[in-house]
């Protein structure tokens, strides 16, 4: 079996992960911006969580993993369930990994409902800018999760 891609992230992000956790737990962001998704960790079994950006497409939000062979997409594949925290509102739900041929044209739409995300992804080195030609081409690099309310 082939090594699944991994690209490792920048060694800032942790920090601003923790930064934008603390910002999400004092309600800035408002109803659009980032949320926390926490996971259980499938090694540790804790909970993990890192702030995400969904994209709401025909009444269901997703999620994309900025970074191939991320640790949160890993955990949200093993553990199937994931808390949605938005400030003081939790939410239970369903990560509904996506199939890369659905997921196609949901990448494609990604630059322009995440604009935020396109900055982070080009210095990771998997797009140039905001092209959705270049967005759809990441089908089957970088997973597509549903958020399915439980």
């Amino acid at each position: 079996m082939a090594m699944a891609e991994r690209i490792r992230p920048p060694w800032w992000l942790k920090y601003v992960n923790k930064v934008m956790i603390g910002l999400n737990k004092l309600g800035v962001g408002g109803d659009k911006g980032p949320v926390v998704l926490t996971v259980t960790g499938r090694k540790s079994g804790k909970p993990r969580s890192t702030p995400v950006t969904p994209m709401v497409v025909d009444g269901h939000r997703y999620v994309v993993g900025g970074l191939p062979g991320s640790d949160w997409a890993a955990n949200a594949r093993a553990a199937g369930t994931a808390t949605v925290h938005q400030g003081r509102r939790t939410q239970q739900v369903q990560m509904v990994e996506i199939p890369a041929e659905q997921a196609r044209p949901l990448l494609r739409q990604f630059p322009t409902l995440v604009p935020t995300g396109v900055g982070f992804m080009k210095n990771a080195g998997l797009v140039t800018g905001p092209n959705a030609d270049e967005f759809e081409a990441l089908a089957g690099r970088c997973p597509v999760f549903r958020l399915d309310p439980v």
